[in-house]
């Protein structure tokens, strides 16, 4: 065990968790825009030398990328204003910066705009939209059966679908949530009719999709800031101070640009933001170094959670098997976090631990407890009782009985849960990447923003095939430790 640990801590040394504290971290939601403008804030502070950057990109939607910026995980992020006044704040009166800023905590602020509106809208299909004569979004009452197409955000906001059709008096009927990106090619494909749209998306045009009025004004005005700590301004003034100058820089044709190149001319978000500034391209890593660090991170995730929940699963294992009460109460409290939704718990997790690591290694320890508690509980109820006489007739002590008869009779049933939980980590270990923990799940997160195949295939075929290695080391292991006479 000890030169497993050590093997991990020289191995992934070189992630976030051992890095030093004396930067910047810039964050992002998991969508184009949000993408590159973090990339621009990243290179413009890299640019004046006055601190690092941590890239967390991709963290999530707008709930758990504001909990990382107030438990201060993050020191600035692209954002709107709407949003802001809308989800955070709840208040939707609210509309200019200086309001904005005065309703905040004392110790977040915004910027002013960037130069831009990406004002939320309905899209439908060119064809769908002349053949019902659909051009307003009033123009929707009498087509409640369209067939819908929403984000998951977007049909839970205050000003989202719900209110949206409150606000018009009508409900439509046929609606489904799926991811934004996806949303473009279910449109282009008729699979459905409507979807929303941001203003400054490349593929409205792309698609030739056509945009309903808001003939009521129910969308407030989303205006692109950087919402950021006051206490990453005033540590590190200089790097602010070239923030400031990207206040009204980034005009809405412009954004419109910067989205298309990544979109649909397929550049990477750091040259992109290369682009913009109008300096020489930054040397993008990679792609074998971009792999390999996400391998890291992902061995690293999976492994040290594994760990744990063997140091803490065998052991409650043991006691479940010695003592009836407590193996139900342990069993029961184990079988319940198997019961909680993935990203619902690592949500619960943010606000105590923030995000990055600890939340995605406590996480994963919990769903990998019951397969070990469970199977060494069972694995020492299975055992003869005539071996366990005979065992005592030799005079061992409980310990010794234990060590030398219980686990090693056992043992079979014991690995096999082990082995369960390794893999199951192994995949869950993915949706890390939301909480900005990285691994083989930022890649597919990426690739999801762009509706990239390739990009994704690049995340989750490793995945599985890290599972396979994963099960081959187990069946390894149990030639290896597993008693001769008690191997299959």
């Amino acid at each position: 065990m000890k030169y497993l640990l050590f093997f991990l801590f020289i191995f992934c040394r070189p992630l976030e968790a051992f890095e030093s504290t004396s930067s910047v971290a810039v964050g992002s939601k998991t969508f184009t825009e949000s993408y590159i403008l973090a990339e621009i804030v990243s290179q413009v502070i890299e640019g004046i030398g006055e601190t690092k950057v941590q890239r967390k990109l991709g963290i999530g939607a707008t709930g758990i990328i504001y909990e990382s910026l107030r438990d201060g995980q993050i020191d600035i992020y692209p954002e709107y204003t709407g949003t802001i006044s809308e989800t955070i704040i709840k208040n939707q009166k609210l509309t200019t910066t200086e309001e904005i800023n005065h309703a905040l905590e004392s110790d977040l602020k915004i910027t002013e705009s960037l130069g831009f509106d990406d004002n939320y809208a309905l899209a439908a299909r060119d064809e769908f939209a002349r053949n019902n004569s659909i051009k307003n979004i009033s123009d929707l009452k009498n087509h409640l059966d369209i067939r819908g197409g929403f984000t998951h955000e977007f049909m839970k906001r205050q000003d989202g679908l719900g209110a949206l059709e409150k606000f018009y008096g009508m409900n439509l009927t046929k609606t489904k949530g799926m991811e934004h990106a996806l949303a473009y090619e279910s449109l282009s494909e008729k699979k459905i009719d409507l979807i929303e749209v941001y203003s400054t998306d490349a593929k409205i045009a792309k698609y030739g999709l056509v945009v309903l009025n808001d003939d009521k004004n129910f969308f407030p005005k989303y205006h692109a800031v950087l919402f950021y700590r006051k206490a990453f301004a005033e540590k590190y003034p200089k790097s602010f101070m070239a923030l400031q100058n990207l206040v009204g820089q980034i005009s809405e044709p412009k954004m419109i640009e910067l989205n298309a190149k990544v979109e649909l001319e397929k550049w990477s978000f750091s040259k992109t933001a290369s682009y913009f500034l109008q300096k020489e391209s930054t040397a993008s890593p990679s792609t074998m170094t971009t792999f390999l660090q996400r391998t890291k991170e992902h061995l690293f995730l999976v492994f040290v959670s594994l760990i744990a929940a063997i140091l803490a699963g065998v052991p409650l294992g043991i006691l479940a098997a010695r003592f009836r009460y407590l193996a139900q109460i342990v069993l029961l409290i184990s079988g319940l976090m198997q019961t909680i939704p993935s990203l619902a718990l690592l949500c619960f997790l943010i606000p105590v631990f923030g995000i990055g690591y600890l939340p995605a290694i406590t996480a994963l320890f919990l769903y990998a407890l019951l397969p070990i508690v469970r199977n060494t509980y069972l694995g020492l109820k299975s055992i003869d009782q005539r071996l366990i006489e005979s065992a005592r007739t030799l005079g061992l002590s409980s310990y010794d009985r234990l060590r030398l008869v219980e686990v090693p009779l056992a043992s079979p049933t014991i690995l096999a849960g082990i082995k369960l939980s390794a893999v199951i980590n192994v995949g869950t270990a993915t949706l890390a990447a939301f909480i900005g923990a990285g691994g083989y799940g930022a890649i597919i997160v990426t690739g999801l923003a762009l509706n990239n195949t390739q990009i994704i295939l690049q995340g989750a075929i490793p995945s599985a095939i890290l599972a396979i290695m994963v099960h081959l080391f187990f069946e390894f292991t149990d030639r290896w430790i597993i008693p001769r006479g008690l191997r299959v």
